[in-house]
């Protein structure tokens, strides 16, 4: 018998397999690469959200778990996945310059907004009000980190590529069996997937379509993470990535004509060089009207556990759900209230 049955290889599946390996437990993954967002994800650190200048919630802890977390990984995989890259918010006026300071001040943020204004000039870029700059920031390529840690799994024999058929889950007095495997637990990390889960479709995951380009400008010419109401992030050559829309109603992960003119829209406020468009994807972030994660174990049957609704800040919650919800089962270390699954729950099944 396995410790642990792990039903998704997304950044949430990957982040507990990691977390369940660096502790000496056994696991088998299952997915059958339906899901998109983390494949399309940005991939962007950033403890600020820039729209209001407010700190991420748990900002500091998430970055601390999130360093040694991925350099572990990295040292596993034998790959670069964590990439350090300053980002800067460019300013459109003086009273957002002013923003930026008054925000500065609080406690909270200082530790994440730099005092000194950037004053440098990029080409490609008009900035008459300059920039600010995030620190403690960069983006996991998620491209490179969930192939990579597949084929770690399949070198392994720890992965099928298959749909899990929960008709053909059997709950057992101490853990589950699965056709021909036997675990301890069953750790659902399907992302946007979960609506299909008669174990947990109940609880409120809702799903935010986002959509990103790759872009060649070569007129461009960044080595840092450019953020306003899009991230432009630098790639080779003279190729970028760039993102991302919110579409709260279309809940499928097709490219859209509507998701493309707007991103060509918002581009254009940044930056005044020609671009071409390379390619055009999108994905649906799992995500929670309340803005935390769905970590907890199931009220019935105690070997059903889950982990999902990352949102938009996967590679930052990742780790640190993982480790809050592995210290649960296996020492029964309360989770958060702010993430723990029974804050949805009636009063009369707690």
């Amino acid at each position: 018998m396995i410790d642990y049955l792990i039903i998704g290889s997304g950044l949430a599946g990957i982040a507990f397999s990691e977390m369940a390996l660096q502790n000496g437990k056994t696991i088998f993954v299952m997915d059958n690469n339906s899901q998109n967002s983390s494949k399309i994800a940005g991939g962007l650190y950033n403890p600020v959200i820039l729209k209001r200048f407010s700190e991420v919630w748990k900002a500091q802890e998430q970055l601390l778990l999130m360093d040694t977390f991925y350099a572990a990984l990295e040292d596993r995989l034998k790959a670069k996945v964590d990439f350090k890259k300053p980002i800067l918010r460019k300013f459109f006026s003086a009273e957002e310059q002013n923003n930026w300071f008054a925000a500065s001040d609080k406690i909270s943020l200082a530790p994440f907004l730099s005092t000194a204004i950037i004053t440098k000039k990029y080409p490609g870029i008009e900035s008459p009000y300059n920039y600010g700059e995030v620190l403690q920031t960069g983006y996991v390529d998620t491209a490179i980190l969930l192939k990579a840690y597949r084929e770690y799994l399949i070198q392994n024999g720890l992965f099928l590529e298959s749909s899990f058929e929960y008709e053909s889950l059997e709950i057992l007095p101490e853990g589950i069996r699965y056709k021909n495997i036997e675990a301890k637990h069953v750790i659902f990390a399907e992302g946007f997937g979960m609506h299909a889960n008669p174990y947990f479709s109940e609880l409120p995951l809702d799903g935010t379509k986002g959509e990103l380009f790759i872009i060649k400008a070569p007129e461009l010419v960044l080595d840092v993470i450019v953020n306003t109401s899009v991230f432009i992030l630098p790639l080779v050559g003279d190729l970028y990535k760039v993102g991302a829309t919110y579409n709260w109603k279309d809940k499928t992960n097709r490219p859209t004509e509507e998701g493309k003119l707007e991103l060509i829209d918002r581009i254009k406020e940044i930056i005044t060089c020609d671009f071409e468009i390379v390619e055009h994807f999108a994905g649906v972030r799992p995500t929670v009207k309340d803005r935390r994660p769905l970590v907890g174990t199931h009220a019935v049957y105690r070997s059903l556990h889950i982990l999902n609704g990352l949102g938009t800040r996967g590679v930052m919650l990742a780790p640190a759900m993982a480790k809050a919800l592995f210290n649960y089962i296996e020492s029964e270390i309360p989770l958060d209230r702010e993430i723990d699954i029974d804050r949805f729950l009636p009063k009369d099944k707690k």
